[in-house]
């Protein structure tokens, strides 16, 4: 056992855990963060993806070890229930999920996407969303991070 420290959405978190244990079973079982969903545990769907540094990752393949002094943000941690992310805003407008299962993972997957490039293409969409969805919403999924894409790029007025 050791103490790792890492920022975990905006605040300074420790754990005290086997350094060996997966970024996702520490979100889930230590931290009670249960947006991060269990898939493959192979690092395959991407329905545990979270963001280290920006950059999204398959947390069950990621030990806590690799995470001390580093940022971690989570689905709890893209949006607020008064200011969903952009992302969130076009995955309920476009009717994303069926099952819902892969959706915190495939929006974190999204999220990061559109911080690297904000006018993706349908290939950097392709390339990028390697998530898997057992229920094949493969093309909403693609029509919501245009969308999404789109509400970034638009100029937030004075008024709000």
């Amino acid at each position: 056992m050791a103490v790792f420290s890492f920022v975990l959405n905006g605040e300074n978190t420790s754990v005290d855990c086997d350094p060996a244990m997966p970024m996702l079973h520490v979100l889930r079982e230590e931290l009670d963060m249960t947006g991060t969903k269990f898939g493959c545990g192979a690092g395959l769907c991407g329905a545990c993806t979270i963001h280290l540094d920006g950059a999204a990752i398959r947390s069950c393949q990621l030990p806590v070890e690799a995470v001390d002094g580093q940022t971690i943000r989570t689905i709890e941690g893209l949006g607020s229930k008064d200011a969903l992310h952009a992302v969130q805003q076009a995955w309920i407008a476009e009717q994303v999920p069926q099952c819902g299962y892969c959706q915190s993972g495939m929006i974190m997957a999204a999220a990061s996407l559109l911080e690297e490039v904000p006018e993706p293409t349908s290939e950097d969409v392709d390339a990028a969303m390697t998530n898997l969805c057992r229920c094949g919403t493969y093309q909403r999924v693609k029509k919501a991070i245009f969308t999404a894409a789109e509400t970034l790029r638009e100029p937030v007025s004075a008024d709000g």
